[in-house]
């Protein structure tokens, strides 16, 4: 349902849009007394605008999908974008949506946005999930806070001053606020600990999960190579916004000093970011215009499709807070070739190749997949077995449970 926008002193709470659905017999701000009664659960999601958040957005879809199989005792109104709902249309037909009118592309709108529209319209839910890694200064609780990465503690060159004094701001006070913080991977969780001198009972991880049906919608082989200019040789795909830390210039090098194979395709998925036009330039400087394809994002058929049908999924990135093209790779059957960054290296395990960010180190690395590509296919099915949707929904459904009981 979509709302309009007006400061919540215009404004009254506004009701679940789907009234059939279980709702906890309690007063605002306080819990179900009874462990079975359902629990109200309101999801910021105002901080995901589609297309422009990376690898968070897939995780918190898959995740709220994935929590849709558990026993029905959460019951989480998702509040949001229109663009968001536009997206995400599988979403809509399982939990009720509100929507605050705001693009939700400037960020002092969006954060005001949760300091008043949202704030007041929670203020009764039984529990509060804000899932892009802040909250705002009020509103209600119990609160869960799901932190992706912290990646502006290890790298603040990669942030502008006033995104960087946002988040030194933000996070402290989000984490004190919080009942219950969740990370995608034990390498987040350890450094939440660390950073925030946080009781560790407190941080629990929610691992990203992949639904069961990835790549059923997958074109051809025979129509991608066609469409894409991908010719009859080997391919590699990267599935990567060009953000600096992902590791695009590095995987440029080594293309151009390390991989020579004139039919050697690279195909580079995702939208612009920080680093777009200096890869651009890049590729032109070292003449590799015939050997890299740019499509930008594509459809979830085309992108599962060239992900399968791809020799290797090659992943170089400085920084992960999980990495979920590895684990969607693994699923469709395709061999990994990733660094050696902690996240990385946690969920891909032995079930992939994982080197230094070293060109040398990257020479050899397509001649070790031809030589045990059967071996890693094998591995890697086996390993994203350990991260589906509906793990990652339990995961969810565990730590608004922790929330819940440390509330009481």
């Amino acid at each position: 349902m979509t709302e309009p926008f007006a400061p919540p002193s215009d404004r009254s709470p506004v009701d679940l849009p789907h009234p059939d659905l279980p709702r906890p017999d309690v007063g605002h701000g306080e819990l179900a007394a009874d462990a079975l009664s359902p629990v109200e659960v309101a999801v910021n999601l105002l901080w995901c605008v589609p297309g422009d958040v990376g690898g968070s957005e897939q995780y918190l879809v898959r995740q709220l999908l994935g929590l849709a199989d558990q026993p029905a005792r959460y019951v989480p109104t998702l509040y949001c974008l229109p663009a968001f709902v536009d997206a995400h249309p599988e979403l809509a037909q399982i939990y009720p949506i509100v929507t605050a009118a705001i693009t939700g592309e400037r960020r002092p709108r969006r954060v005001w946005t949760e300091h008043t529209w949202l704030a007041r319209r929670t203020r009764g839910a039984d529990l509060v999930h804000h899932a892009g890694g802040t909250t705002p200064r009020v509103g209600g609780g119990p609160i869960v806070l799901t932190i992706h990465d912290l990646q502006y503690l290890t790298h603040p060159e990669y942030f502008s001053r006033t995104k960087l004094r946002y988040l030194r701001a933000s996070l402290p006070r989000s984490v004190r606020r919080a009942s219950v913080v969740a990370t995608p991977t034990e390498f987040v969780r350890g450094t939440v600990i660390e950073a925030f001198d946080i009781e560790p009972t407190r941080v629990v991880v929610v691992p990203h999960g992949v639904e069961p049906a990835i790549g059923a919608d997958a074109r051809s082989e025979f129509e991608l190579r066609r469409d894409y200019g991908l010719g009859a040789g080997r391919v590699l795909v990267f599935p990567a916004i060009t953000h600096p830390h992902k590791g695009h210039r590095f995987l440029l090098d080594v293309m151009a000093r390390q991989w020579p194979d004139p039919d050697l395709r690279l195909v580079l998925l995702g939208g612009p970011g920080a680093a777009d036009v200096e890869i651009a330039e890049r590729i032109e400087q070292l003449g590799l215009g015939q050997r890299v394809v740019r499509p930008g994002r594509v459809s979830t058929a085309d992108r599962d499709g060239l992900i399968a049908l791809a020799d290797a999924l090659v992943f170089p990135s400085e920084y992960e807070g999980f990495g979920a093209p590895v684990v969607e790779a693994m699923a469709l059957g395709t061999p990994v070739v990733c660094s050696d960054q902690s996240a990385l290296a946690e969920v891909v395990a032995d079930a992939g190749l994982v080197l230094p960010r070293d060109a040398d180190a990257w020479a050899g690395a397509l001649d070790h997949v031809d030589a045990h590509r059967r071996e890693m296919i094998s591995a890697g099915l086996r390993r994203a077995a350990r991260y589906t949707a509906a793990v990652s929904g339990a995961g969810l459904a565990a730590a608004y449970g922790l929330a819940v009981e440390r509330a009481r």
